[in-house]
């Protein structure tokens, strides 16, 4: 019988004593988070002071087949020596199949080339904590007990809830700690294992390449101390276990090649659309013509007579409060085209709201008249807006539209619903951010336990914060309930995808500056309005409720870096009927546009460079000094006719300093060459760091060019490439990236490259032709 062998989860586990990053601490005016936390009474007090659970073992043994053995829930051994690790993270591009391995090979002391991905189980161990840790408002220039306190519930509360989350670039900060523990207590066992056999204290033993040697030259590799190290685990203790220093690292830091390189050049990766189950038909859905429309009912006599048509299926949805969302028709048919072809023939009635409806103009009305009457909620507050002393006061406002996520691979789910022992059981592919949600979602949807639904996470093909979302998986489930066990792969067109994405929220911000008569910054205010993506995230997919304050919404305002002793930073949530979902950078993507935009109007309004001006004002924050200075000293000087643009922006717990070289022809902007420098702390493979920043600068271009999608009358205008564009190959410019050196805890990298990008295209263009584009996407007059 195959079968998977794991040390037992119930006898008393190894533990590891780490110190993790520096402890950060908050400011007292945030209890309002604490008190909430702590609505519920003693109980829960009482469980905030007990330690976190542990992050080692699985609630059930590993299910890898044949004589592999599981030495914790991340590692199992086989044999022959392979290593398969455990992988609790999607990959959509971010190289989480490289770096995460890479921080159990290095403390189990294995070549990355023996190491085997295993994809993650559905269980708490693999949550991620640090996406909730790091959703926080709180300044991260802030002390105090307040930050650490509730980011310590914030923890123990995502180790509860369980949620395996692929986003808010946190992949490798999160597993920092947890999968090199797991390495480390894994070569702990195997070298007691040694030890044991060759009579030895295990002191005098030392690992190398996945072998244990002696000091008298015995070598015993870990494929055959694998089964004996899983019988002796439940005997180390943390005086066994060491985590390596960084001087001691021998793979974490070095470029090494991706593991799935290979796959993606000879066609053999299998992303979501690339799902095969034997008997599989396809789906295609009709959904709303507009946001909010009610569906009435369909006639298909028509579509029904075609080709290859099987069935055709209501889709009643996942309603957060808005009507529309997910809700549509599918047509199933043996061939996806023969689907698609018989949509146009389907003749769907839904009531829709009259002429005049809500318009993207009609959105941004709203926003002014909240930011004209409301005070909003202070995310950051020092010293006074009233100040002596001023010469000059400079106004201005900003604006950033709603954005499409425009992913390479299409929505898609593939599900089967069959019974088996009188149950109905439920099996997903998909190429998800969320398999721990897209489980729960099934399960919701098929009526059955979360235990009868079984997941296969694909690869990606772009995630970007659309697959945060279980939209396609509820829809692809509801399909397959109507078809009698056959596995039914559901994909949407890109008109589908651009019509009925969850949008990056449009927004508006205004800001006031007061100078004294040297150009410098007394006072800033800066109050912005948009809708609140967690309002409309958390009940729509954990059935959380969307209150308060959220982050997102002036993340990228409230924390920058620069000293300036007066100042405040409030938001305003403006609600509308526009779905609205996690976008690549999040609320940084336009913020940082507006909070460099206007930095630079105050350069330019004191007469001074933009880059001295920052500089002056990164007193305390000499990392982000050293970024900013090694972008523009790599950057150089640009060529006759064209002009560099400057940004700083700090995101994901990451500083990136970006240098654009621009030039204008006519009304058509052209980025030739950006320089990009970086402080992520510690880089674990600045091969994938140097691909990360490449895609977010693009991504980020990509937008700040073209990227709008606008409304009139309830209905989304784009539909497609042609008119929601990125950038072609003849536009993409040489992105140069420097990795700043570090030994301070990883942090974000998916990300923050994006944000900057906008601010420093937007300055060299003033430069070069003295218009001040406030608005995106940036247009010439």
């Amino acid at each position: 019988m195959n079968r998977t062998r794991q040390a037992d989860p119930k006898r008393a586990k190894p533990e590891v004593s780490v110190a993790g990053a520096p402890g950060r601490k908050g400011r007292s005016r945030r209890r309002f988070l604490l008190g909430g936390l702590l609505a519920g009474g003693a109980m829960l007090v009482g469980w905030g002071v007990q330690p976190p659970r542990q992050r080692l073992h699985t609630a059930n043994p590993l299910a890898l087949g044949g004589d592999t053995v599981a030495l914790n829930g991340w590692i199992a051994i086989a044999p022959d020596g392979a290593v398969s690790v455990v992988v609790p993270r999607s990959e959509m591009g971010q190289g989480v199949h490289t770096a995460l391995p890479m921080l159990v090979a290095e403390e189990l002391d294995v070549p990355l080339s023996s190491v085997r991905i295993a994809q993650a189980p559905i269980d708490k161990i693999f949550a991620n904590l640090t996406v909730l840790r790091e959703n926080l408002p709180f300044h991260p220039d802030d002390t105090g007990s307040a930050r650490q306190g509730a980011q310590w519930l914030m923890a123990k509360l995502g180790r509860e809830m369980g949620i395996m989350f692929t986003g808010g670039s946190t992949s490798v900060k999160d597993a920092w700690l947890p999968m090199r523990e797991a390495g480390a207590v894994a070569r702990a066992m195997l070298v007691k294992a040694a030890a044991e056999q060759w009579k030895l204290p295990a002191a005098r033993l030392r690992t190398e390449d996945g072998v244990v040697l002696g000091p008298d030259g015995r070598r015993a590799g870990y494929g055959a101390l694998a089964a004996e190290a899983a019988r002796v685990g439940a005997g180390i203790d943390s005086s066994d276990v060491r985590l390596k220093e960084p001087r001691e690292f021998r793979l974490i830091g070095k470029p090494l090649p991706r593991l799935d390189s290979r796959a993606k050049v000879d066609g053999s990766a299998r992303f979501g659309i690339d799902a095969r189950v034997p008997g599989m038909v396809y789906a295609a859905v009709k959904m709303a013509p507009m946001v909010s429309a009610t569906y009435l009912g369909y006639e298909g006599d028509a579509a029904a007579s075609m080709p290859g048509v099987l069935k055709i299926v209501p889709i009643p949805g996942m309603t957060d409060g808005r009507s529309g969302y997910g809700v549509g028709v599918a047509v199933v048919a043996a061939h996806w085209w023969q689907a698609r072809r018989a949509l146009d023939a389907l003749q769907v009635k839904w009531q829709v709201k009259k002429t005049g409806w809500f318009s993207s103009a009609s959105i941004f009305g709203d926003f002014a008249r909240a930011l004209d009457e409301e005070g909003g909620y202070v995310y950051h507050e020092a010293g006074t807006q009233d100040v002596d002393g001023v010469a000059m006061t400079v106004t201005a406002e900003y604006r950033a539209p709603f954005l499409a996520h425009a992913a390479m691979e299409p929505v898609n789910c593939t599900a089967q619903v069959e019974y088996a022992q009188g149950r109905r059981k439920v099996r997903l592919w998909a190429s998800t951010q969320v398999p721990s949600i897209a489980v729960d979602v099934a399960a919701r949807v098929a009526g059955v336990d979360r235990a009868d639904v079984t997941i296969e996470v694909m690869l990606l093909g772009g995630g970007f914060g659309r697959r945060l979302e279980a939209d396609m998986v509820a829809q692809a489930v509801t399909v397959a309930m109507a078809i009698d066990g056959k596995p039914v792969q559901l994909i949407w067109t890109r008109e589908d995808d651009t019509t009925h994405d969850v949008y990056r929220p449009a927004a508006l911000a205004r800001f006031r500056a007061h100078l004294d008569a040297n150009g410098n910054i007394l006072a800033w205010d800066n109050k912005s309005a948009s809708g609140a993506i967690g309002h409309q995230y958390f009940p729509r997919n954990l059935g959380l409720p969307g209150l308060g304050p959220d982050k997102t919404t002036a993340e990228g305002e409230y924390d920058m870096q620069y000293a300036i002793a007066n100042q405040r930073i409030a938001h305003v949530i403006v609600d509308s009927p526009v779905q609205l979902g996690y976008w690549r950078s999040v609320g940084h993507s336009h913020n940082a546009f507006f909070k460099e935009g206007f930095l630079e109007e105050l350069a330019h309004a004191a007469r001074r460079d933009g880059v001295d001006y920052r500089r002056a004002l990164l007193r305390g924050h000499p990392r982000a000094l050293a970024t900013l200075d090694a972008a523009v000293a790599n950057a150089g000087r640009p060529p006759e006719g064209r002009a560099h643009g400057v940004a700083l922006h700090r995101s994901f717990g990451s500083t990136v300093a970006q240098v654009a070289e621009v030039s204008v022809e006519g009304k058509q902007i052209r980025v030739h060459r950006v320089v990009c420098a970086i402080d992520c702390g510690l880089a674990v493979n600045p091969n994938i760091i140097a691909q990360q920043v490449e895609s977010g600068v693009l991504f980020g271009l990509s937008a700040a060019l073209y990227g709008e999608i606008t409304l009139k009358d309830g209905e989304v205008q784009q539909s497609n490439f042609g008119d929601y564009p990125v950038l072609r190959m003849n536009e993409v410019p040489v992105v140069h990236t420097i990795v700043m050196p570090s030994s301070e805890h990883p942090e974000g990298v998916g990300e923050p490259a994006v944000p900057p990008i906008a601010p420093a295209v937007a300055s060299a263009v003033f430069k070069l032709t003295g218009q001040r584009l406030r608005s995106l996407p940036l247009r010439l007059a």
